[in-house]
């Protein structure tokens, strides 16, 4: 028998980590219920587009800017298309005033496709084909242009790259009889070279970020962002849920890794990766950021979950892994999770720290890492408003601004929700 001082402890314990994952966690509440099925669903070989695309392509309130697509008309020269063979493309807002000659770009993301299979399903989507896209796209969180909403960036120059090749913009390859192009680093350098054209040959301050996938290509293409400017020009990149750990999961496998290594063999990425890295370590292991950032010049900043939804849901605890349904529960709601599961989880969130610990050492670095369930928090929601995840009452846009504008070295870790809280037990 438990005493009743136990018991009512424990169901404040269980409210307050309810309420933690509502309010810091807005995804779950507002989003994360309408993708989460898709996400169990879906194995890691289906074009799943992260959360951040679900933030930005909400347009839940009236003056929600909403921008059209362009596509880039020189690209298929080079050579440079999505995996059906249409011409690549962007979303492009001017800037003004104070930010008419700063630029941000950000990567969309979207998973990725590691056999032809997966490849031939994507190119039937908005992720591997322009012709499928949205003609317009909503600008919110980051790249929203309302001061109140984006205090730092709201009246620069800002784009979002479509992602339609499946590798997180760095493969080189094709399979003619698939009629599948893999032409992610093609896209890459044409839409830089487009946008120089298009005025960002002058800008006096650039930031790459990106979400999900995209920030993965934000790391793994940074330093090649700040080679296309001059060094009087201040250059900086992000990445927004883009830390993807090579982590083992529930049942001893390897299944990011996995997928990894089919997405690196099957679309030419191994040319594309870091000599330093690649001259030591083998391919896959190269498309992984733990390996990278602490070899990139370029200052970076680190924007991450210590338990993020989508590497929870599909590369610690998959479906693949968990035959007899033992996740399901904690998969879908942490304060459902047993003792044993919270270890485990703990484990991975000690595996992202001490990844990060030859990275955080470098003053021009950045990160700031909370602890909510989500997968994204650049979007509308997450990035500036009331109800933001903040850590020492700093939102993400205030950490982002004070570390890109060198206000202050922002190396932020949420200690206050380190230890999850089980659930009661009968």
């Amino acid at each position: 028998m438990f005493s009743k001082t136990w018991v009512a402890e424990r169901l404040k314990q269980r409210r307050a980590v309810m309420k933690f994952l509502w309010v810091l966690g807005l995804v779950t509440a507002l989003v994360f219920s309408k993708w989460v099925d898709g996400f169990l669903k879906k194995s890691l070989n289906k074009t799943q587009p992260s959360l951040l695309e679900t933030y930005g392509g909400s347009n839940a309130a009236n003056n929600t800017l909403m921008v059209e697509l362009t596509l880039i008309e020189g690209a298929g020269a080079k050579g440079a298309v999505c995996l059906d063979g249409t011409l690549p493309a962007y979303h492009l807002h001017p800037g003004h005033g104070s930010g008419a000659n700063s630029w941000l770009i950000h990567l969309e993301g979207g998973a990725w496709c590691n056999d032809t299979r997966s490849c031939s399903n994507r190119k039937n989507s908005a992720y591997g084909s322009s012709s499928l896209m949205e003609k317009e796209r909503a600008f919110t969180g980051i790249l929203s242009n309302e001061a109140e909403d984006n205090p730092e960036f709201f009246n620069w120059n800002r784009v979002m790259l479509r992602y339609c090749d499946g590798a997180s913009f760095s493969g080189d390859s094709e399979n003619k009889e698939a009629n599948l192009q893999f032409r992610g680093q093609r896209i890459w350098l044409s839409a830089m070279e487009d946008l120089m054209l298009k005025g960002m040959r002058y800008a006096n301050q650039a930031l790459l970020t990106g979400g999900s996938a995209g920030g993965l290509a934000s790391i793994l293409h940074c330093d090649k962002f700040r080679g296309l400017f001059p060094t009087t020009t201040k250059v900086k990149c992000m990445s927004d849920a883009g830390f993807f750990l090579d982590a083992v999961d529930i049942s001893g496998g390897h299944t990011l890794r996995n997928l990894y290594t089919g997405v690196v063999g099957l679309q030419g990425v191994q040319e594309n990766l870091p000599h330093y890295c690649t001259s030591h370590l083998d391919p896959t292991s190269c498309f992984f950021p733990e390996n990278l950032i602490a070899n990139i010049t370029t200052p970076l900043f680190i924007l991450n979950t210590a338990y993020d939804s989508w590497q929870i849901q599909n590369s610690l605890a998959p479906l693949s892994a968990d035959p007899h349904g033992d996740w399901n529960g904690c998969r879908l709601n942490l304060a459902s999770c047993s003792p044993s599961q919270i270890q485990f989880l703990q484990g991975f969130r000690n595996q992202m720290l001490d990844a990060l610990k030859q990275f955080s050492m470098s003053d021009q670095n950045g990160m700031f890492i909370n602890s909510c369930y989500v997968h994204g928090q650049t979007g509308q929601g997450a990035w500036f408003a009331p109800d933001s995840p903040a850590v020492g009452n700093k939102t993400i846009a205030e950490a982002v601004g004070d570390w890109y504008f060198d206000r202050a070295e922002v190396k932020v870790v949420d200690e206050t929700c380190r230890h999850l809280v089980p659930p009661m037990t009968a």
